[in-house]
């Protein structure tokens, strides 16, 4: 096999001069991971996704020059995986559908794009002998937490048709490792927020209204707790397990080991835009009653242990960020804060 040919040997694995592909790229953490790859010295592929009007999503305007080669395409597409991982040693898969209200709308959707496409990036990274394949996965495979802090033991539970496709994602990347040697690690980042997020997301969501004028803020529950990390700390975890070889082979969490709930996150975001403003519950936002995710605390213990990584920000100082992007006019203006996106 090709790749095992090429992985024999060992070492440290270091990012420096890599030819690295990036699924997902024209998204919000993809563009920003494209830009501390670049800043780490890499030549990127960054893929978006195809569409007729050649618009690579996040990735148009960042001044990338040189080391990065954009490609469209589709990772449903096992051929196209293929080509787009020849030549290269370290694949960052985040393609996926993320879009929890989205997949009780379009579930199949979700199994084509995030089950499918890991088998196909997995299959192709193995074929063409890739050194790494760093697997994201996301916090809400968990469910509502039966144990807090939540480590990666703990039981997975499909409470959405996006977290089962992820469970079925997390199980397909594993099992390459298991079965083939692929080296393998699966990235489990908790909530994650920053400049570029999706107004589906709640922090822009509150940031965004705010901004607009809105009198009134419309939010689902506000019970629920998550433990939200700022964009840049997500992409230092993301490359901190890119180079540590003991971290091949396994499940690690990327969070602060904080919590916060989403009424008091209201409380601190309208603080610190310093607005009056009134709660006004939105029954569309809510999600069916078994579905909820009502507690999410990442337990970092293992990616301490591993690489040594901390969130750098604290969720004020990452907010105050975050704010200041999206209060920028031209920035607000990509955003229609009148309508609520699934």
């Amino acid at each position: 096999m090709k790749w095992a040919n090429q992985h024999q040997g060992g070492g440290i694995l270091t990012l420096e001069g890599k030819q690295v592909l990036v699924t997902g790229a024209d998204g919000f953490i993809g563009s920003h991971l494209v830009e501390a790859l670049i800043h780490r010295g890499c030549r990127v592929r960054a893929l978006a996704l195809y569409n007729s009007f050649n618009h690579w999503g996040w990735l148009d305007g960042l001044a990338c020059g040189e080391r990065i080669e954009v490609v469209c395409g589709d990772v449903r597409d096992p051929h196209f995986c293929r080509e787009i991982t020849k030549d290269i040693e370290v694949v960052f898969h985040l393609a996926a559908l993320i879009a929890i209200p989205y997949s009780y709308v379009a579930p199949a959707s979700y199994v084509d794009t995030n089950v499918t496409g890991t088998l196909n990036i997995c299959q192709a990274a193995m074929e063409n002998g890739c050194q790494r394949v760093l697997h994201t996965s996301t916090s809400e495979v968990y469910g509502t937490a039966r144990y807090v802090p939540i480590d990666e033991a703990h039981p997975l539970q499909p409470q959405s048709p996006y977290s089962a496709s992820k469970i079925g994602a997390d199980a397909l990347a594993m099992s390459f490792f298991n079965s083939f040697g692929l080296p393998v690690t699966t990235m489990r980042p908790f909530n994650t927020y920053g400049p570029r997020q999706s107004a589906r997301a709640v922090i822009p969501t509150i940031i965004s209204q705010i901004a607009a004028g809105k009198a009134s803020i419309r939010l689902g529950d506000l019970r629920p707790t998550r433990d939200f990390n700022y964009v840049a700390d997500t992409c230092a975890g993301l490359l901190a397990l890119a180079e540590c070889d003991a971290a091949v082979g396994k499940t690690v969490n990327i969070g602060s080991n904080r919590e916060i709930s989403i009424g008091d996150l209201f409380g601190l975001i309208r603080e610190l835009m310093g607005r009056e403003v009134a709660l006004e519950c939105d029954a569309q936002r809510l999600r069916p009653g078994q579905s909820e995710v009502f507690r999410l605390w990442c337990d970092n213990g293992l990616i301490r242990k591993l690489t040594g990584f901390e969130p750098r920000h604290t969720l004020r100082e990452g907010l105050r960020r975050t704010i200041d992007w999206f209060t920028d006019p031209a920035n607000l203006a990509r955003y229609k804060t009148e309508i609520y996106n699934v």
